[in-house]
């Protein structure tokens, strides 16, 4: 993972840790429901973000040196378990 990357992802992390604790906080102050559930939406689509950063970054790095190494199936059968994991 190059630096830049790192440092946007650990960026949105510390926004998502404030997140996090102002959701909690929400919920300990019984705020209303639909106000919870679009903090709780934005946290979601922070942590996606990251998510589809770091794919990204694994199938241009990683992905493509293991094709270039033949070894395409290993390349498949993670992707495979990374996505059988979130069923």
């Amino acid at each position: 993972m190059d630096k830049k990357l790192k440092r946007r992802i650990l960026k949105r992390l510390n926004i998502i840790k404030g997140q996090v604790e102002g959701l909690r906080n929400m919920i300990e102050n019984e705020r209303y429901c639909v106000d919870i559930l679009i903090q709780a939406s934005a946290i979601k689509s922070a942590i996606s973000s990251i998510e589809r950063d770091v794919l990204e970054n694994h199938l241009k790095t990683h992905v493509i040196e293991q094709i270039k190494n033949k070894k395409e199936k290993k390349a498949v059968e993670e992707l495979i378990k990374i996505y059988k994991l979130k069923k």
